[in-house]
Order: structure tokens, then sequence, then C-alpha cells
């Protein structure tokens, strides 16, 4: 029997619906929660390997927004881009004609991978009066206190999309190395959450449409981080960091809040990547106090 989320009461308490919207010659799903007339807006974008389910702990601490969660092309309900290779060019792209096409002027929120694609594409020009970055990757994950794991995620994704298809697939959704990751991930000590986020992990790491996309996917975690694109910024910038974090330091977060023209570092103890699944309260309190009104310009 599956564990029961921590979080279930609130989630059940926010009105959501499925939507589909075409985008860029594919369909792309995604989750409208909150109150469709709510002040303010905001698009979610979720981290690698993941699915709109991941946000859901965080969504549910913020009520009275409306948000927008999509899957990312390729994972989840979202079929592949049709006719493109899945970098971070696609991932920009897909971005920029999804916020068009079904909230122009949102805020935009980007978790882990999600704050790579969504830093890339404000600094390209996405319109938005603000930018949310959680669990950011905030210097190259090769450079991280995990690089050595890094680097073997690194082989596992190469071994992945190299070995003929029926074993490389299966490789890719091995459920003992999906634990393996959620283990590592994991800082609670909590028994009950711990189950959870496990089976989050089991249920929808593995939902990705196929290894071509997923490695991609990875080589553009990989080769790129917030840094590059901080400077370019400069729409006021929330960034909620974890001091556990084992994909960037918080040393790093403390320096890359210094790049951007106008940011906000919320630093969160005792917790690692999952800000997401450990510590949503304090995470949405965060975000709530940022994007309250401040100006004629505040959506």
């Amino acid at each position: 029997m599956p564990p029961t989320s921590p979080y279930a009461a609130l989630v059940e308490r926010i009105p959501v619906v499925r939507r589909e919207a075409a985008v860029l010659g594919g369909t792309t799903a995604y989750w409208d929660y909150g109150p469709a007339d709510a002040a303010t807006t905001v698009v979610a974008v979720h981290g690698f390997r993941g699915e709109h389910h991941g946000l859901e702990p965080v969504v549910a601490h913020l009520p009275e927004l409306r948000i927008i969660s999509p899957d990312l092309p390729g994972f989840g309900e979202t079929p592949p881009l049709p006719g493109r290779r899945h970098d971070l060019d696609a991932y920009v792209d897909w971005l920029e004609a999804f916020v068009a096409k079904v909230a122009p002027g949102a805020v935009i929120l980007g978790h882990s991978f999600g704050s790579i694609v969504v830093s890339a594409a404000v600094s390209r020009g996405l319109a938005t009066p603000k930018v949310v970055l959680v669990n950011p990757i905030g210097a190259p994950a090769l450079e991280g206190p995990r690089g050595i794991l890094t680097r073997l995620a690194v082989f596992y994704y190469w071994a992945g999309a190299k070995l003929p298809e029926r074993l490389g697939e299966a490789l890719l959704r091995n459920g003992l190395v999906v634990r393996v990751m959620s283990v590592s991930m994991a800082k609670t000590r909590e028994s009950e959450l711990r189950r959870f986020i496990h089976d989050q992990h089991d249920t929808y790491f593995s939902r990705f449409a196929d290894r071509d996309v997923l490695h991609d996917a990875f080589v553009a975690s990989v080769s790129h981080d917030v840094s590059e694109f901080a400077a370019r910024i400069a729409q006021p910038t929330l960034l909620v960091a974890a001091q556990k974090d084992d994909i960037t330091p918080i040393e790093a977060e403390r320096v890359l809040a210094g790049i951007f023209p106008d940011a906000e570092l919320v630093e969160i103890p005792e917790v690692g990547h999952l800000i997401h699944y450990e510590t949503p309260a304090p995470a949405a309190e965060a975000i709530r106090r940022f994007l309250a009104p401040s100006g004629p310009d505040t959506r």
C-alpha cells in the first residue's frame, strides 16, 4: 500500500483542471491550480526526470495563487517535441511558446533543471514581472560536492543511450537505481516523509518518453547552470536554496545571488535538493512574501 502524502489534505482543497495546449507542433499537458481569477498567476517548471506532481506540495501551500504546472516535453503526459533534439534551446523555445499561449505575463518559477530553463528563457527576453528559482542549479554540476556521483550519472545516462534499446530502457527505468537516487537526495529523518518521497520517485521518476529524450535532457542539465544567465535577468528574482544541497552547495548559491542585478536569497536549513518535498511550507511562505503586491507593475 503506498504511503499517504503528508500534504494530501492541502492538495485536495486546491481546485485543479487538467488542460492541453498546442505548442511547437506538439501537445503540452498542464494542470491549472487555484482560483481562475487570482491576482497572481505563476507558471511552474519542474526538474529533470520529474513532472508536475513533484511541485504539488508547494502548490498546496499557496491556495491564493493560480499556478499553471506543465509537464516538460518528453516527461509525464507531454510527448516529445516533434523533430527537435531536447537540448536547452528546445526547452527554452517551448517555454516561451507555452507562456505566450497559456499565461502571458505570468510570474515564472523553475525548480532544479527547471531553474536553468527558466533563467535561459528570461535572459533571452521571456516577459515576466518576477522570477522564482527553487533549488537553483547555481554552478556546474560536475563541480558540486558530489561531483563524483555526477560523473557516475553521466556514465549511467550514456550507457542507457548506447546499449541495445531494450537493455538501455531497462537500465534507465531500473527501480533500484531510482531508489538510490532518492535515498541520496532525501535529508529528512522522518520515516513517513521518507517513504512518501521514495514512493513519489518510484511512481513518477521513470515517466519519460524514451531514452533519447532522457539523455538529451540530462546533457542539458549538466552542461548549463543558472550563473550563465543571471547577469542578464533584470527582473526581481527570488532564490530559494537549501543549506544541504548536494548538487549546488549553499556557498555557490550565495555567489549566484550576487550575480543577479536584483535578487533575494532565502536559505532553508536541514534540507537538500528536495525542498519541494521536505520543506514546501517555508518555501511557499518565501514565495508568498516575494510576490506580495509592491507596485503598479505587480501582476
